[in-house]
């Protein structure tokens, strides 16, 4: 029986043993019977280098699993007596699992699950039947990130590096009442690691594996003044190769009047798809006195990776057509790449650097943000200010279809080469109160306010237009950019409270509201050539396309206002059955305002019509979630074993969607992405969590999840099905991972640590078509095993590593998109990798 195969016997056997083999990762907690708003940590609590409290999958000093405080309630609580479905990830488990990135940490969580979106390296976050899947720049993602309580505004900056994190909290479920903009799905929240004070330490890591990887990660913490500062430096540089080759093959002597006509062959089969990134935080934590707490950062990215390679699957493309659809006969992309039929090495760049597209550099993605958190101690509570400003700048080209042909003279054909730009700003302010009155009753209230800033650009060369067409009024489509423009500014503001109330010994109530407005203002005009544009307001020289901005070229732009308010909730009950057992019951509502599509004004049906346009341009209705949910949180046999069960049930409307619709430009097909809702969807399921010391020194963990999710009522103008008859996007039914760790001393200096996970998620839907239900894209079912063994110094003040990634070389698809039968091109996920890392960790007080 091949791995693929395995989950068909391998769920239920999940089900009875690997739930005794569960992570400690979501819910783990001591036997004290300890209330349930209780905030201290315990004897066995396990805490970060900072000294603030850390998830943990190691064992406690009495062979037991160790408790885990997490801050869902916006206040250090036990996550065994917490009444929300929440699961927390540790640095330790993060070391041991080796994630590349925050996207790799959803296999250790429930119904979680992650790709990227098609032709970025941009995070596709799933959770409980709702996800994000397209990069338009205005849709609000139904699963939050906040790292510090800072609300990150843009999937693509959200696969954050794993180094430096203290601990990763996944709220499962809408958040309306307490965390950041509202979301219908969920919450991520990333607690990097805070400065120490009166100690000198430093950290640093070297990885070196396949595909040319290198990677250097290091910190340094530095006393100041004694009690009063310390600062804490991270940084981190990572380079590779790619694991694409650019070796599609192509033929286009079917078609006449074109340089490209006869020309046949195969591209170079160089590396694509490099990386190098840049990463740093500067963090200066001051406390001046006992009652003050305020932490300063400093984030810095430069992204200077190669654009995201696609690989052309035309021949998969069942709608109509079939292998014979437009692009596929034009390609002649049936004919078998002599050299392999790994996609892997079937990618293709056009490598295009005119006509405002810079394939050659690729994607360069700046981030600049500085973020202040202070904390004052009011005796009867704390006071948390939150401020931030983040400075987003992308450059984004890429290469959609997943192919070109070089012409004689060496002009690469580019069928639809794009950069998409934009620059992004980004302002919070949140204020809040959380008590402590000694009593029964506590209450966390406060505001909340963002204001985001976007201007957006994409220039296109459509080469393809020149194979079955006339050329542009300015020459070849080839080496004709095509531009489309627009900008958006939005403030979200809320205000909101949480009240807890312990009833006897055993019984908590809590219930909270958040009322919420969201305002925004979009601006955009319909896509023209460059040399269509009027006059600007100042002299320009473009050089890129976010030259042509909106505010700097105001001719024919229109503007579209959308107002949006909700007042959300959450109601929950605990109850301590027992001092290992505690169970609850939450009833919540989330909200996310209406968004506004960047590709109003594209090919769209409506021509030169500019009231058509007006209402094409229209913001979506807000999307709500109302969620039920109930479970338990236990443990066994002297805290040898948990077992966490939840089962949920979602009910959706106004669903928010992007589908790519057919149309027809220069009398040959095309698309663009219609943004609009879905009249409703539910989502029912089950999420189970265990964790288990079998002997002393290993743990066995393991997570499952199981969602079914259907729409009631989905139609849309030009649908040519039943659009509800489809799957929800990246709703994958099934989702396992089973982990095992085991820690072996060699003597009194030296220890072996063994870690090995099997993840599995099944099939799931990433784009849905318009006009006919073989044109959806799918992500394949996938089951990935890794492995890890580290020889390391017995208080982990150095070690080497050796990792193993998919193991068994699965190819899997993390993003697939159809494009009208254009094209269906798909980005897939890293091959086996096997790597070394040496690490060092030392520190003393002073």
């Amino acid at each position: 029986m091949t791995l693929r195969g395995l989950h068909n016997s391998v769920a239920s056997a999940v089900l009875a043993t690997g739930l005794i083999a569960g992570p400690a990762l979501a819910q783990d907690a001591t036997t004290d019977p300890v209330p349930a708003a209780d905030a201290q940590p315990g004897p066995n609590t396990v805490t970060n280098a900072a000294g603030a409290p850390s998830a943990t999958n190691a064992p406690a000093d009495d062979g037991g699993l160790a408790e885990i405080v997490v801050t869902a309630t916006r206040r250090d609580s036990n996550l065994q007596r917490t009444p929300i479905a929440v699961s927390a990830v540790d640095s330790t488990l993060i070391e041991q699992s080796q994630p590349r990135d925050l996207g790799e940490i959803a296999a250790f969580v429930p119904n979680f699950s992650a790709a990227t979106i098609t032709n970025f390296n941009a995070a596709s976050f799933a959770l409980r039947g709702v996800s994000v899947n397209t990069i338009i720049v205005y849709f609000e993602p139904p699963v939050g990130v906040l790292v510090d309580d800072f609300v990150v505004p843009s999937v693509q900056t959200q696969l954050l590096d794993t180094f430096d994190i203290a601990q990763v909290e996944v709220l499962r479920g809408p958040q309306g009442t307490l965390f950041g903009k509202n979301t219908t799905g969920g919450a991520v929240t990333v607690r990097t690691k805070r400065p120490e004070m009166n100690v000198i330490g430093t950290e640093g890591r070297f990885q070196y594996g396949s595909f040319g990887t290198n990677k250097v990660q290091a910190s340094a913490n530095i006393p100041i003044l004694d009690d009063v500062l310390a600062l804490r430096l991270v940084g981190g540089f990572e380079k590779s190769d790619g694991y694409y080759r650019n070796g599609a093959c192509y033929n286009v002597s079917d078609f006449t009047g074109s340089k490209f006509n006869g020309r046949v062959g195969c591209l170079d089969g160089r590396r694509l798809g490099g990386k190098e990134v840049w990463n740093a935080r500067a963090k200066l934590l001051f406390e001046p006195t006992d009652t003050i707490s305020a932490l300063l950062q400093y984030e810095y990215i430069r992204d200077r990776s190669d654009a995201i390679p696609s690989v052309n699957e035309n021949t998969l493309f069942q709608g109509p057509g079939g292998a014979g659809s437009f692009l596929t006969t034009l390609l002649g992309v049936a004919v078998p790449n002599p050299n392999s039929n790994d996609p892997l090495d079937n990618a293709s760049s056009s490598e295009r650097f005119s006509g405002l597209v810079t394939l050659p550099l690729g994607q360069r993605i700046n981030v600049d943000g500085v973020y202040l958190n202070v904390d004052f101690d009011l005796g009867l509570g704390t006071l948390t200010s939150v401020s931030g400003y983040r400075f987003q700048r992308s450059r984004l080209p890429n290469s959609y279809a997943g192919a070109t042909a070089i012409a004689a003279d060496g002009e690469a054909l580019s069928f639809f080469d794009a950069n998409r730009d934009d620059d992004r700003k980004t302002y919070q302010q949140e204020l809040r109160f959380a008590s402590d009155f000694g009593g029964a009753f506590d209450i966390v209230a406060g505001g909340f306010y963002q204001k985001d800033e976007t201007d957006f650009c994409v220039a296109q060369l459509l080469g393809f237009l020149d194979l079955v067409g006339p050329p542009t009024p300015y020459g070849r489509w080839n080496v004709t950019p095509y531009t489309l423009c627009n900008a958006q500014k939005a403030e979200s503001k809320a205000v909101f409270a949480e009240g807890t109330l312990k009833v006897g010994d055993t019984i908590t109530l809590t219930a909270g509201a958040r009322y919420s407005w969201d305002d925004k203002v979009w601006r955009g005009r319909q896509q023209t050539f460059t040399q269509d544009l009027g006059t600007p307001v100042r002299p320009i020289t473009i050089n890129s396309p976010l030259d042509l901005s909106v505010y700097n070229f105001p001719d024919n732009v229109l503007r579209v206002e959308a107002h949006d308010k909700k007042l959300t909730y959450r109601a929950s009950v605990g109850w301590q059955a027992a001092p290992t057992f505690f169970a609850y019951a939450t009833a919540s509502r989330g909200y996310k305002g209406g968004g506004f599509n960047d590709q109003a004004g594209s090919f769209a049906p409506f021509g030169n019509d500019f009231v058509a346009f007006a209402q094409a341009a229209q913001a979506t209705r807000p999307e709500t979630a109302d969620s039920y949910e109930a479970g338990f949180k236990s443990e066994f046999f002297d805290r040898k074993l948990r077992f966490n069960l939840t089962g949920f049930y979602v009910k959706y409307k106004n669903l928010q969607k992007n589908i790519n619709v057919p149309i027809v430009v220069n009398g040959q097909p095309n698309q663009f992405t219609q943004f609009q809702n879905a009249a409703s969807a539910t989502v029912k399921g089950i999420e189970a969590e265990a964790s288990a010391v079998l002997f002393e020194g290993f743990t066995l963990r393991g997570v499952l999840g199981y969602q079914d999710g259907k729409y009631g009522e989905y139609d849309a103008p030009g649908s040519g099905y039943d659009l509800g008859s489809a799957p929800l996007d990246r709703a994958p039914k099934w989702q396992w991972t089973t982990d095992a760790s085991w820690q072996i001393p060699l003597g009194t200096d030296y220890k072996v640590q063994l870690n090995g996970n099997v993840a599995y998620t099944s099939r799931n839907l990433s784009t849905q078509a318009i006009d006919t239900p073989f044109g959806n894209t799918y992500l394949n079912a996938r089951t990935l095993v890794n492995a890890s063994i580290t020889l390391a110094e017995a208080e982990d003040n150095y070690f080497v590593r050796l990792i193993g990634r998919n193991l068994t070389d699965e190819r899997y698809r993390v993003a697939s998109q159809n494009v009208a039968g254009l094209w269906l091109n798909t980005q897939f996920g890293p091959p086996r990798y096997y790597g070394v890392e040496v690490g060092f960790k030392f520190g003393r007080g002073r």
